[in-house]
Parts: structure tokens; C-alpha cells; sequence
């Protein structure tokens, strides 16, 4: 449904021109107009456009409907001159238009009449938008929601401005700006390079070179690493067969889409360079990895003079090169996926490398698509105070020449803020001086009616929180992530308490109550998440009466109306890669059920005999018997080892029967997570002497995929004891057939269970 709000105001960006004598335009006056508008008359898809548009929304704001007319007709007093025509307004100030970026404009008053022209490309059309926005207060806040404000009467003073963008190429990936075109448009974003001019778009080297085509015959043309040829790496740059079949697979790409410009040669979307001593020698010729990619990508230009090959600074070839720069015709996409997102990257000590490859990347060339990151990849719903920090990191991209720009945020995926993002994003890379406190403050309050105040206040108390403390902010954490920072159970509690109050005060506006419920989502999905590590009484799902563990259904519910709201939203993951709502309801519904059981191990104290790692921290030996189960995720309430076995000892504080012990583990190949090769089960009545009562080989692939739990369970007959210990042997290292072959292997356990 879209929402087409008609209302009387004061503009918030009115401009207040002056000159010697000033001069008030009546457009419009009481359901009059004298007024025309006059473009070519031969005008072009644009220019039609934009007198279209123009010439509608005037007619919603004020019910009347102004004649669009050609340049041919005589000339009148009262004209709004749309583009390029014969008037002699605009023949006096052609040169200057004609001087004008291809997406510039200027909006100028000459006596009586308005006049909007720009740019060969959009620019006319931006003019026309920026007019309605900038002096009669229309905006369009999402694809949904356009502000349309009604008006009897619409006056202009004196106007004389001209505008260009910062940056030639302006890419905003996100919801609307990605799907909705006129979003798109409205906030000036540019699309010419976009997909309609790009052959191959990003980690080419997988369709150019495919593995499922020639590792088996060829395994000379992928990664060397370790002792072998891997198939989910790279390309040997240095084959020269390689540099063959490259150029002819992108031959026959661009007799298919002659049209396209920009070709892309780039790495796979992972590391593992090729380490063969052809390359090696590369490496150290160049100084870094990515001399040897602009090595091979400069001979792929050099076959094909009138196009723009495009490669990857990301990872590990995200720093510049030594004695080689990127051809005339190379276009380098720059990367900051690493960086930190709580604070400026021009300032920030954490990005200090980044700025060292930046600087030494614009030493090389001036032709350089960034790839910025503007939202949390990992938990897409998640709070994610970066609002902050858009504008400084922006403005850094244009203080050092980078001109085109591309914003990844959650594609077509919903995300928290998106719509405020999105809207703060687009003016900046239009203007990136721009006042964004009142971006803030107009968007707020016009999307959220009267609970912007609150939105607002939500917004700045969450980021005060993660400046003040002095926390870092990254694209692939956790809601847990924030808990000595910006999600302390304390904030949480306040945030709840504001949108209690935004909720309250628009109760009898549903649009406006419907966004303010989808804006809580973020906060809703944080109370969930961080709930699941039993952090307070208010941030668990369990509560214990008379004795013993329950299950709190007020948070069971609180799980189902998030879920069927986020759905509602149209939310279809959580993560980029999956984390579908009803999967994920499902997943905690799993750990509720099975988390805080009565075995006879719950709370008692563990001792660990080998080192488990600090990488993903969860309180060390007492998560093997605080309780709580894991879910899919490595990340959440599982103890890991990185290489060693797992060996424990669990004291049951006095002599108890038992007659089975479990544990489960995790398995995430592609993280380097197995299962255990085998857990051995021990008991002991001393501490001294252990007798083994039960051995469970682990009897699953491998190489098997996805994510998944195993049980370990031993069945015996009754014995008693009083000391357990649980032995589980971990590979060591990855095997031979792994990626990451000759490297420590991980094991995780979440809980030991005895009965």
C-alpha cells in the first residue's frame, strides 16, 4: 500500500533567496494559475519526464493542472521553462548549462518566470525534484510513503541556484533505492553504471575459470595452499593457460553484451591466495598480493582496449601494490569490509590501515568504485548505531577524488532503519555537506508523526551510549556484542520505556503506529537474541520456581508476535544468507525446550585440563554445566577448542548414581568446526582413579555440510560416582581436503549431561 499524504506546512528547507529587489512568484493562487509549462519541442525522455512529474505534483498539491506547452508558442510572462528550450531565458545561460556536470542543474527565477534545465542526463529531472523538495516541501521518504503537502496557494521568492553531485556514480544498495525506480530518481541516485553497464559485476574468477569445469583435469589453475591444489580458492595467476582462458571466456561475454563497458576480474569471495612459487615470487616482486592481480589484470586490459576492466582491492589484496599501477583502463573496487563502524574512518585508530590504502590506492589512479558497508550483515535486524559515521566516512571518499561510490546495505532484505538509512544515505552522496541533524529531524517526524520525537530520542540515546563507552561496531556481531556498550540490560530497559511512549502517543494513527512497531523490531529481535545467554531475570528465557527451571511463556509469546510482526514487515531473513523468521523461532524454541534440564551435573563445578579458547568467550569451564544449550551458531553458549581435545573433569560434590552421560557438539565445516573424532566417558568416585564407562565414535562424514548439532550419549549400567570426566579428541588440525588443511580444527560443546 502506498501512502500519498496530503497536508498543510511550512517548508523545512524554504530557501530565502535575496537579491536588489525581490521578487514573489504566484504559481498558483485559489484553484488559478497563469502559469505554462514550456519545454522543447523536440524534448528528450527526460526532459518529458520532468514536466510530467511537475505538472502532476502541482496538480495534487493545489487541484490544478498547469498546460505542458511546446517552446514553438509564443512567449508569455508566466512560464516555467523545463529543460533545454528556445527561450531566450535559457539561450542567455546556455553556455553555463551546457558546462554543467551531466546530472547538475540550476533552478533560477529570471522576472516572472522559473526556470529548471540540466545536465544530458538526468539533470533536468533532479532539478524538478530538488524544486518540489527543496522549496514546496514535498518529499518522498520511502517507496511508500511520498509527502504531498496540499496547498491554496504556492508562492516562490528569488531563486538562483546551481548543484552537481559530489560523486559521478552513486549506488545505494538497499530495499527501495535497489527496487523502487522512483526512489531511485527522486534522490538522485545514479544507476548508469549500474548493472546495464556492467558485462561480469564482482568474484568472477569462480564463471570465468569454473572449478566443476577444469579442477579435476586442471588443478594447476586454482590455489596452491598447504600441500595441494584446493578447489574453493583462487586462480594460479601466474599459468599463463589461465590468462588464455580468461581473455576467450570474456570474448564470448562481450559478443553477448557488446554494449556493456565495465568487465570484472576479480577474486573469489574468500582468501586463500595461490601460495605456488610462481606466484610467490609475483608477491614479492610487487610487494603484495595485489600486485600480482593488477599484473594479470593489466594484460586482460591491454586485450581489450575500449573496455574498463574492473578488479578487487578486498581482503587480502585490500593494499596497494609496490613498482605496477592498474592500467588506463583498470577500474579498482575498493573495499572496507574490515573496518570499524563506530567511529569516523578518517579518525578512527582501528582504520589506520585502511586510510594507508586508501591514500596509496589514489596515488595510483584516479579510477576507483568504492565498496562501503553501511549496515550489520551478520543479524540484519540488529541494532546498528553507525548513523554517526555515514556522513565523515563520505565526506572522506570525496576529500580524496574517489568518484564512484557504491553503498551495500541489505539489498532487498529488510534491515533495521533501512528507510532512514537509506534517505540520510542518498542526500549524502548528492551533497555529503549536508545538515544531517535536520535530515534527521524531517525524516522522523514526517515518517513517524508524532513519535518521532521519541524515535529520535531512542536513536541519539543509543548513540551516545556506544561513544561513550568507547566501543567498537562491526558488520558481522551480534546483539550480545553491545552489552557492556549500547544493549546493556539498563539501556534496554530505557529503550523499551520510549518506544512504550512512541507506541502510546500515535495509538490512534495506525500508519503511523505500524511504522513505530516495525521500528521496534531491532529491539525486539536484541531482547530475544541476547536472552538466549540467561544474561538477568529480565533477559532469559527461563525462571526458576520451587527449585526448578521453567520456561517463561511470557517470553514465548513475546517470540511469536515478533515473528509474525517481522513477517508482517516483510522480513524474509535475518541474515543475508539465511536465518529464515519461522527457522529461527523454531531454533529457540529448540533451546528453550532443551536448555535448564534437572541432570545431575546442572551448576556443578568443571575443572578443564586443556586450554578452550577465548576467540568466543562464554564463561569458560561453567558453560559445560550452567544449563544452557546451544543453537546453529558457533557463537552462542558453545565452549571451543582450537586443536586440542577437549578433556574435563565434573565434580558432582558428593557420591551420586548414574547411568548415562551426553554432550553435544557442533559441526560447521566451512567455519573449520567438526565433530569430535570421539568422546570418551569416565567416572571416578576419588578424582584419582577413573574407570572408562562408555565411548561414542563419531560415526557422521567429515565433509558434510550445512550446520547441525550432534548428541554423544553413553548408556551403562548403574554405577556410582562422584567425579565425571569426558574426554573428546579433536582432529587437530583440518584435513588434507580442507581449505584450511595443516591448520588447527575447532571443536565446541555446549553442555555435559549426566542422569
Amino acid at each position: 500500500m502506498r501512502y500519498i499524504i496530503i497536508f498543510s506546512t511550512i517548508g523545512l528547507f524554504l530557501f530565502l533567496g535575496s537579491c536588489q529587489k525581490q521578487i514573489h512568484l504566484v504559481l498558483i493562487d485559489k484553484g488559478k494559475s497563469a502559469y505554462q509549462i514550456v519545454i522543447s519541442e523536440k524534448p528528450s525522455l527526460v526532459e518529458k519526464r520532468a514536466a510530467l512529474e511537475l505538472q502532476s505534483i502541482l496538480k495534487q498539491m493545489s487541484g490544478v493542472k498547469l498546460d505542458i506547452i511546446s517552446d514553438i508558442t509564443p512567449p508569455s510572462e508566466f512560464e516555467i521553462i523545463v529543460g533545454k528550450t528556445q527561450r531566450k531565458e535559457l539561450t542567455d545561460i546556455i553556455t553555463e548549462i551546457e558546462q554543467l556536470d551531466e546530472d547538475g542543474f540550476i533552478i533560477k527565477t529570471i522576472g516572472e518566470k522559473l526556470l529548471i534545465a540540466g545536465g544530458e542526463e538526468m539533470g533536468t529531472l533532479y532539478g524538478v525534484y530538488a524544486f518540489l523538495e527543496e522549496y514546496l516541501d514535498c518529499r518522498k521518504y520511502s517507496a511508500k510513503v511520498t509527502i504531498i503537502p496540499g496547498k491554496d496557494k504556492i508562492v516562490i521568492e528569488h531563486i538562483d541556484i546551481k548543484e552537481e553531485p559530489a560523486f559521478q556514480f552513486r549506488e545505494l544498495h538497499m530495499p527501495d533505492a535497489r527496487m523502487d525506480s522512483s526512489f531511485r530518481v527522486w534522490h538522485k541516485l545514479d544507476f548508469k553504471k549500474g548493472k546495464n553497464e556492467w558485462g561480469m559485476f564482482v568474484h568472477t574468477f569462480d564463471d570465468l575459470v569454473p572449478v566443476e569445469k577444469y579442477f579435476k583435469s586442471n588443478p594447476e589453475y586454482f590455489t596452491f595452499l598447504n600441500v595441494q591444489r584446493i578447489p574453493d580458492g583462487q586462480l594460479c595467476l601466474s599459468n599463463p593457460e589461465v590468462f588464455e582462458i580468461v581473455v576467450a571466456g570474456l570474448k564470448e561475454r562481450m559478443l553477448e553484451k557488446p554494449e556493456a563497458l565495465y568487465w570484472s576480474v576479480s577474486q573469489n569471495d574468500t582468501y586463500k591466495a595461490c601460495e605456488c612459487e610462481n606466484c610467490q615470487r609475483e608477491y614479492a616482486e610487487y610487494g603484495r598480493y595485489s600486485g600480482a592481480m593488477i599484473h594479470f589484470v593489466n594484460k586482460v586490459a591491454a586485450e581489450f582496449p575500449d573496455k574498463v576492466i574492473s578488479t578487487l582491492a578486498y581482503q587480502y589484496t585490500r593494499s596497494a601494490p609496490e613498482n605496477i599501477k592498474p592500467a588506463d583502463n583498470v577500474n579498482i573496487m575498493f573495499c572496507s569490509i574490515e573496518c570499524n563502524r563506530s567511529r569516523s574512518l578518517s579518525t578512527d585508530s582501528l582504520s589506520a590501515s585502511f586510510r594507508k590504502d586508501t591514500e596509496e590506492w589514489c596515488q595510483l589512479t584516479d579510477d576507483i568504485f568504492m565498496w562501503d558497508y553501511v549496515v550489520q550483515f551478520r543479524n540484519l535486524l540488529s541494532p546498528f548505531p553507525n548513523l554517526r559515521v555515514l556522513q565523515p566516512n563520505i565526506q572522506y571518499f570525496r576529500d580524496h577524488g574517489i568518484q564512484m561510490m557504491f553503498q551495500q546495505g541489505s539489498g532487498g532484505l529488510v534491515s533495521e532503519f533501512y528507510e532512514l538509512r537509506q534517505y540520510i544515505i542518498a542526500k549524502l552522496l548528492w551533497n555529503p555537506d549536508v545538515d544531517v541533524d535536520i535530515l534527521i529531524d524531517d525524516f522522523v517526524n514526517g515518517y513517524y508523526g508524532p513519535a518521532g520525537k521519541y524515535i529520535r530520542q531512542y536513536i541519539d540515546k543509543m548513540h551516545d551510549a556506544l561513544e561513550h563507552s568507547g566501543g567498537n561496531l562491526g558488520i558481522y556481531g551480534y546483539p550480545y556484542d553491545g552489552i557492556n556498550t549500547y544493549l546493556t540490560p539498563d539501556l534496554i530497559k530505557e529503550y523499551e520505556k520510549i518506544f512504550n511512549n512512541a507506541e502510546d502517543i500515535v495509538a490512534n494513527s495506525p500508519d503511523y503506529l505500524e511504522r513505530v512497531k516495525i521500528a521496534r523490531l531491532p529491539l525486539e529481535f536484541a531482547i530475544l537474541d541476547i536472552s538466549l545467554r540467561d544474561v538477568n531475570d529480565d533477559l532469559t528465557y527461563f525462571i526458576k520456581e520451587y527449585g526448578k527451571w521453567i520456561i517463561r511463556e511470557d517470553m514465548l509469546s513475546r517470540l511469536e508476535i515478533f515473528t509474525e510482526l517481522a513477517k508482517k514487515a516483510g522480513v524474509t531473513r535475518y541474515w543475508e544468507h539465511g536465518n529464515y523468521p519461522d527457522d529461527y523461532k523454531a531454533t529457540v524454541e529448540r533451546y528453550v525446550n532443551s536448555s535448564m534440564q534437572d541432570h545431575l551435573a546442572l551448576n556443578k563445578p568443571v575443572t578443564l585440563y586443556t586450554e578452550s579458547s577465548q576467540k568466543y568467550p562464554v564463561g569458560g569451564a561453567k558453560a559445560l554445566t550452567d544449563g544452557l544449550k546451544g543453537i546453529n551458531d558457533y557463537h552462542f553458549n558453545w565452549l571451543g577448542f582450537e586443536g586440542p581435545d577437549m578433556v574435563t573433569v565434573i565434580d558432582l560434590k558428593e557420591l551420586t548414581e548414574i547411568k548415562s552421560i551426553e554432550a553435544d557438539f557442533l559441526q560447521e565445516i566451512k567455519s573449520w568446526v567438526f565433530l569430535p573424532e570421539e568422546v570418551q566417558y569416565y567416572y571416578s568416585t576419588d578424582g584419582n582413579d577413573f574407570i572408562l564407562t562408555g565411548s561414542v565414535v563419531n560415526s557422521i562424514p567429515e565433509n558434510r555440510e550445512s550446520t547441525f548439532i550432534e548428541t554423544f550419549k553413553a548408556e551403562f549400567h548403574l554405577v556410582t560416582a562422584r567425579f565425571i570426566k569426558v574426554i573428546a579428541k579433536n582432529k587437530g588440525v583440518c584435513p588434507d581436503w580442507h581449505p584450511g588443511a595443516g591448520y588447527p580444527a575447532w571443536i565446541f560443546c555446549d553442555e555435559v549431561m549426566v542422569w
